[in-house]
């Protein structure tokens, strides 16, 4: 089986993806940005080829790269990245070349958020009615009928970039000034006290789910950064039912093979849920080593049982509570790594400085923390983003 990466090395906690791969007998082959030297002999190792082309967004050059490993190595049997932003040209690839899986047809109802709701309604999931919306005319118009406040993001984007919570007259006034018609956007009413969680997994290739979890956020993301706001999200124990039945009936809906998803929720007051979108593929950052963490699992090494006919193995240990937490550079904390490490010990399975790419959003400084009681998961995130009372640090508790 011939499988090519695209951007093996990017991040940097995906390139076990390449070892299981070749640890399944897989003939791995990567494209990417990087000079061969700095991807390190591991990743070396696992590449049978290393294609390096100068930019990855374009498209024609990476086409080439594609061209030149057909001829060398044979037929191409998988194109991925498992990274949102090359999702496209994923499809793009197995599309010119007649790869198994996703084309850019199919790519449709996971990259817009207005037609993600259409296929939550099919799946008989509750959720926020929202509006598309082109010119200033129609954003008039869809505020009219939602009324504020509402949240603004593009119909076809990714997280919460480019979004906006719109609660004034003012606010529209500005988004209007930002937007300025220059791409689709989509409206939703503001959903007051949701609490963000997710039902997150593994599709085989007969699109039966195989691996499911679920986490949950402290604090919503748009909040998060606006507010330069502590974060934790917590891989949970046990998953609600009712959750699990609305995630397996959108995963039916979407009809995927052979692919991680995850779906983000809010979780309501009173106990149900209203779902927001279906990214088709894993959740980012350090979320494949939570989910490992908490469930006893190597999920790229079952994805590679997968991939070459054979079967996902479960874990048969207990599953544990996996607390994902950041501090900020920008705050004066009580208690640093050393003294984190000295309170839990080998709870702490992993700790790590953010990429600044993520750092604005999530935190300078990462900790994975395994629990066993929801007491446990309060007492981490109470612990480690206590802070010092400092001068110039106005959130100080």
């Amino acid at each position: 089986m011939n499988y090519i990466l695209i951007s093996p090395y990017y991040p940097s906690n995906f390139q076990p993806f390449a070892h299981r791969l070749k640890d399944a007998g897989v003939n791995v082959l990567g494209i990417g940005e990087e000079p061969y030297d700095q991807l390190g002999s591991e990743l070396q190792n696992s590449l049978t080829e290393y294609y390096r082309v100068n930019d990855l967004e374009d498209v024609d050059e990476v086409k080439r790269a594609v061209a030149f490993l057909f001829y060398k190595h044979g037929p191409i049997d998988r194109i991925e990245s498992n990274n949102e932003h090359w999702l496209e040209l994923d499809a793009q690839l197995r599309e010119q070349f007649n790869v198994y899986g996703n084309k850019t047809n199919d790519l449709k109802k996971v990259k817009f958020k207005s037609e993600m709701k259409k296929l939550f309604k099919q799946a008989g999931v509750p959720v926020v009615e929202g509006r598309v919306v082109k010119t200033n005319k129609e954003l008039a118009k869809a505020i009219d009928e939602l009324g504020l406040p509402v949240i603004a993001k593009p119909d076809n984007g990714v997280g919460s970039a480019a979004t906006f919570k719109l609660s004034s007259e003012e606010d529209v006034r500005h988004f209007e000034e930002e937007w300025g018609e220059a791409q689709v956007y989509f409206l939703e009413p503001f959903v007051e006290g949701g609490v963000l969680c997710t039902f997150d997994g593994l599709i085989d290739q007969k699109g039966s789910i195989v691996f499911q979890t679920s986490f949950t956020y402290n604090v919503p993301t748009l909040e998060l950064v606006n507010g330069q706001l502590d974060m934790a999200y917590v891989i949970q124990k046990e998953m609600d039912p009712k959750l699990e039945t609305y995630g397996k009936a959108i995963v039916k809906a979407f009809g995927m093979k052979e692919r991680f998803f995850h779906i983000e929720f809010f979780k309501l007051e009173n106990g149900d849920y209203l779902a927001l979108e279906y990214n088709n593929r894993l959740a980012g950052g350090y979320t494949i080593d939570m989910y490992n963490f908490a469930h006893s699992i190597d999920l790229f090494a079952q994805y590679a049982s997968l991939v070459t006919g054979g079967e996902f193995k479960e874990s048969d240990k207990v599953n544990q509570f996996c607390v994902g937490i950041t501090q900020r550079d920008m705050y004066v904390y009580k208690h640093d790594t050393n003294a984190i490490y000295k309170r839990f010990g080998e709870r702490v399975k992993f700790e790590q400085r953010m990429p600044d790419a993520f750092a604005e959003l999530q935190g300078n400084q990462f900790y994975a923390i395994n629990a066993d009681s929801q007491e446990e998961v309060d007492e981490i995130i109470r612990f480690v983003h206590e802070r010092k009372i400092g001068k110039g640090d106005p959130l100080c508790i």
